[in-house]
C-alpha cells in the first residue's frame, strides 16, 4: 500500500504509548522531541521512563491497557511483547479513528517510524514501507556521513536571513526567491564552511 509522506505537528497532542520497555523508551524519546502530550500505560517501566514520569515530562499509569485509554488520543504506539494485545489495541484504535503504530508489525500500523537523520531543524526521514528496516538504517548511516553536523547551524543562519528577506516588504518576490535559492545552494554551503573554519582557527589562536 503506497504511503503518504508527511511531517506531523504533534506538540501538545495526546500520544498514548502502551508498553514501557527499551523499544517504547526509544519511541517516547522521539515524542518528547516533538513536544507531544505523552501518556504511558504499563505495569512496569524502564528507569528512564520512570525518571521522565517523576520529572512530569510524561504521565505514567502503572496498570494494564484499557480500551478507554484511547479517548482523546491522536496516535497510539503499541510496544509490548503480546501480539494479542497489539491486535486488540489496533482494533480499538481503528474504531476510534486513532492512528496506530504497532512496533515490528507492519499489518497493524497506520504509519511507520522512518529512519531519521536530524541536523537541528533539518530532518531527513527514510521509509521502505516496512519492507526492510535494515536497508533504511543503512541508508540513514550513509546520509548521516554526507550531511554533516554543520548543516544545523547553516540552516539556522538561512532561516534568519529568510525572515529578514520577508520582512523587507518592498522586495520583489522574484528577487527574493532567487536570493533564497542562492542561500541554499552548494556554493553557499562551501562559503559557510570556510567561514566557520576561519572562526574556529581564530578561536583556537586566542587560547
Amino acid at each position: 500500500m503506497p504511503l503518504f509522506p508527511a511531517f506531523l505537528k504533534i506538540a501538545g497532542r495526546r500520544c498514548l504509548v502502551v508498553g514501557a520497555g527499551p523499544v517504547a523508551e526509544e519511541k517516547i524519546t522521539g515524542l518528547l522531541l516533538a513536544e507531544a502530550d505523552i501518556r504511558v500505560v504499563a505495569p512496569h517501566v524502564t528507569p528512564q521512563i520512570r525518571a521522565w514520569a517523576r520529572a512530569k515530562k510524561i504521565r505514567w499509569d502503572a496498570r494494564p491497557y484499557r480500551s478507554a485509554d484511547l479517548a482523546g488520543a491522536f496516535v497510539v504506539i503499541a510496544a509490548t511483547s503480546s501480539p494479542d494485545l497489539h491486535a486488540a489495541i489496533y482494533a480499538d484504535a481503528r474504531r476510534r479513528g486513532v492512528l496506530c503504530n504497532v512496533v515490528d508489525d507492519a499489518e497493524h500500523c497506520d504509519f511507520y517510524y522512518g529512519a531519521v537523520v536530524r541536523r537541528g531543524a533539518l530532518q531527513i526521514a527514510i521509509s521502505t514501507e516496512g519492507h526492510s528496516p535494515s536497508l533504511a538504517q543503512r541508508l540513514k548511516k550513509k546520509i548521516a556521513r554526507e550531511i554533516g553536523p554543520e548543516y544545523e547551524s547553516w540552516l539556522a543562519e538561512i532561516g534568519e536571513i529568510r525572515k529578514q528577506l520577508f520582512a523587507e516588504g518592498h522586495m520583489p518576490p522574484a528577487r527574493r526567491k532567487k536570493l533564497l535559492h542562492q542561500l541554499a545552494n552548494e556554493a553557499s554551503l562551501k562559503k559557510f564552511q570556510r567561514r566557520k573554519k576561519k572562526q574556529s582557527r581564530r578561536a583556537r589562536g586566542r587560547h
